[in-house]
């Protein structure tokens, strides 16, 4: 079995819509997710989830909170790469609240994401994204009664 450890951060604004960068590997792999992803070898997760926040959207941020510890497998036959497939991926998912310090939103360049934006939870709710937006959103306490 394959490790990844990855750090992510739930942002909101002072108006309660949260940052999501658009991930993109192809058609069949894709959706909005929260910033973050894997760590580089012996990198710090607050320190990486800042660098990873900066790379996606152009902001800079300060980790608030830890939020907690998501642990994802991925069967074997689901790895998105083939030289990958048949090897089952545990991922674990260190989720953090973090707030927007300064920068100026833009698209990453040249990166896993393709877009990113602010949405309302409302607005989240109709947006094809990856389980762990929901997740960040649970531990965050932001889940409305309809949508837990």
């Amino acid at each position: 079995m394959d490790l990844r450890v990855a750090a992510y951060a739930v942002i909101t604004d002072d108006s309660g819509r949260m940052l999501l960068p658009h991930w993109y590997v192809n058609e069949n792999a894709q959706g909005w997710t929260l910033p973050g992803g894997g760590l580089d070898p012996g990198e710090d997760p607050a320190e990486g989830v800042l660098r990873e926040i900066l790379e996606e959207s152009g902001y800079e941020a300060e980790v608030q909170e830890l939020l907690g510890i998501d642990n994802l497998v991925i069967d074997g036959e689901r790895r998105l790469h083939p030289h990958q497939r048949g090897t089952p991926l545990q991922n674990l998912r260190i989720i953090y609240r973090a707030r927007v310090t300064g920068g100026t939103l833009r698209v990453e360049p040249e990166g896993s994401t393709d877009d990113v934006n602010w949405f309302t939870h409302e607005e989240i709710d109709g947006l094809h994204r990856v389980s762990l937006v929901d997740t960040g959103r649970r531990l965050a306490g932001l889940l409305t009664d309809a949508t837990r």
